[in-house]
């Protein structure tokens, strides 16, 4: 009996710079490489562009994927190098998920605002005292 392969979950952040048809070509980029490894897309989920919580590449906004799929654990350290060394792809994670684990939400988790945008200040000092 052959043992089914595992999930992995890969989170993905684009440039946001980058031209819709490079973002689209890097995906399907992604799922041939799965399909070329016996693997098989489950989910595939566009969050679309979100604030970071740090700028990477003096970029403050990203692109987010977050692409659930069945291969084989070779396809993943191939999968990595490719991503990479891709113009495009910011930052990227590939994770296997464990069995029990629940799934992935059906929509993007909400946007939380930094402290620093939301233009919350401290006042340290500054107390007034009442009599």
């Amino acid at each position: 009996m052959a043992k089914e392969a595992p999930i992995y979950d890969l989170m993905l952040l684009l440039s946001s710079t980058a031209d819709d048809e490079r973002r689209a070509k890097i995906l399907a980029d992604v799922e041939s490489a799965i399909a070329r490894a016996g693997g098989s897309v489950e989910r595939n989920d566009d969050w679309g562009e979100r604030p970071m919580a740090y700028e990477i590449r003096h970029q403050p906004e990203a692109d987010y994927h977050l692409l659930q799929f069945r291969a084989p654990a070779a396809l993943i350290e191939e999968l990595s190098h490719t991503l990479r060394i891709t113009d495009g792809v910011l930052r990227f994670r590939v994770i296997k998920v464990r069995p029990g684990t629940p799934p992935a939400p059906s929509s993007p988790p909400p946007v939380v605002a930094t402290a620093a945008s939301s233009g919350h200040s401290s006042s340290s000092g500054e107390a007034s005292a009442e009599s």
